[in-house]
């Protein structure tokens, strides 16, 4: 008994943790696993019909379906071009405030409040904005002479309206990991190239962004995997529509799932959206230590 007190004293540390190891893997891996294998059967949400194992058939059918490699398309433009912008914006507006000038702490706070709100709640505040009756963004348009415009209604830039929304809300979430990289950036390489005459742009394309690659990886990473995943402001402005002109992956799979009832097509769809999110976050991360060996 002795001894076995002694073992549990020298791995308690260990022992404590246990349940909570437990626990997050039993929420990770049992929806994943769930998924995977409803994705290879047949079922409507009805506790008298049963689960009918359909093997590839839920696979098949998916990629018949004209829909799908155009959601799949859809995800991926809308989460390059909003990760694409948010980027550029976000190492712009860090540059900015990572500098003294008066007010400092309140422009950082303004730029951080989008940050802050629920994706819904936003989703609902531009849909008004949008709305194109009374919405504020036509009212200046017009008041400028400029025709009205069905934002969200149009098929050709309800789209980009939804990529605009996210890259309002998500471009602080790249500038605040930007500025934290350019805080821990070294002062010496800056007073050197200052001593060899090298002007702003110098300094910025050959010494700040070089040593900000891996800090600048890290936020696309993070990014991209929100970006591929995004669902709440989608859903919540347009649903998809009109039609399908904003279905991306996610909410393809959930019109299976709530509007159609099909569970087990909606699970294969989540398991191809579920390798395409590794795959790139993999492809990302490969890129990334590629980066840091290099430089």
């Amino acid at each position: 008994m002795n001894k076995i007190g002694k073992w549990l004293d020298r791995r308690l540390h260990y022992v404590f943790t246990i349940p909570t190891i437990l626990f997050v893997l039993g929420m990770v891996l049992f929806p994943i696993i769930y998924t995977f294998v409803l994705s290879f059967h047949s079922w409507r949400l009805s506790a008298n019909i049963p689960w009918e194992f359909v093997g590839l058939q839920n696979y098949i059918k998916l990629f018949s379906e004209s829909r799908f490699p155009i959601a799949v398309w859809r995800t991926f433009f809308f989460a390059f071009l909003a990760l694409f912008i948010e980027v550029i914006l976000g190492i712009s507006i860090a540059l900015y405030l990572n500098r003294t000038f008066f007010g400092k702490n309140l422009v950082k706070t303004a730029f951080l409040l989008p940050m802050v709100a629920t994706p819904v709640a936003i989703g609902m505040v531009w849909k008004l904005i949008y709305e194109p009756n009374i919405g504020i963004l036509n009212a200046v348009i017009r008041g400028m002479g400029g025709p009205k415009i069905d934002w969200l209604g149009n098929s050709d830039i309800a789209l980009y309206s939804l990529i605009v929304v996210d890259i309002w809300q998500w471009t602080p979430f790249v500038m605040l990991i930007i500025l934290a990289g350019l805080t821990s950036i070294p002062t010496d390489p800056f007073e050197s190239a200052m001593i060899d005459g090298a002007n702003r742009w110098q300094t910025l394309t050959k010494i700040t962004l070089p040593l900000l690659r891996p800090t600048i990886f890290t936020a696309v990473l993070l990014r991209l995997i929100d970006a591929l995943k995004t669902f709440d402001i989608i859903y919540s402005m347009t649903q998809g529509g009109p039609g399908f002109a904003t279905e991306t992956m996610n909410i393809l799979s959930f019109r299976q799932a709530f509007e159609f009832m099909q569970f087990g097509q909606s699970g294969a769809t989540l398991v191809l959206f579920f390798f395409v999110v590794m795959s790139m976050a993999a492809l990302t991360i490969k890129l990334k230590s590629k980066t840091e060996v290099d430089f």
